[in-house]
This record gives structure tokens, sequence and C-alpha cells, in this order.
């Protein structure tokens, strides 16, 4: 991608991104107070990050993959479950997944 093609992609990229706050702010406050939308916004940012998660977690490029990253994620998710401080939360899936790394090569 040459320079120019790069810079023009950057600023219709900011331009769209400020188009969107722009209409979000634009959005009548009746709308915004609604019940139903309050519950929806507030499950909104679990359900992106359970989505960056689970495409870390099991994918590599285009394909579909079951490897270490997997069974860390399952080791952090039990340790969380089970009220582990979050810095044991990390050795304890980091340990999982180099555990597994060395032992399936």
């Amino acid at each position: 991608m040459s320079g120019t093609a790069l810079w023009a992609a950057v600023l219709a990229g900011s331009i769209g991104c400020y188009l969107l706050k722009l209409a979000g702010l634009s959005v009548p406050a009746a709308w915004v107070e609604q019940p139903w939308v309050a519950r929806i916004v507030d499950f909104v940012p679990a359900a992106l990050l359970a989505a960056l998660v689970a495409v870390q977690a099991l994918t590599s490029g285009q394909e579909l993959v079951v490897d270490g990253r997997l069974a860390g994620l399952a080791v952090a998710a039990l340790a969380l479950a089970l009220r582990a401080p979050f810095i044991v939360v990390l050795v304890l899936a980091g340990a999982a997944g180099a555990l597994v790394h060395v032992v399936a090569g």
C-alpha cells in the first residue's frame, strides 16, 4: 500500500469515527433512557470482550486451533470461578499454556 493510499485510509477512518460519535451524541435522550436500552448497553462490553478472547484463544490466521492457549483460558476461568487473586490467575494460565505447549510439542 502506498503512502498516499495509507493516509487516505487513515483520514477516511478518522472521519468515519467522528461521524459515528456524532450520530451517537445526536440520539434523543428519551431513546437512551429506555430500560431495555440500559439492559442491552450493560451487556455489550462483556459480549465484545468474550468475542475477542474467543478469537484470540481459538484461531491462528484463518484456522481454528486447539492448543495451549485454550488450556490456559480454561485454567484461568476455573481460577476466576474459585475467586483466586488476579496475579495467581495469570500465573496459573501461563503455566498451563506453557505446559501444554511443551507436552504437545
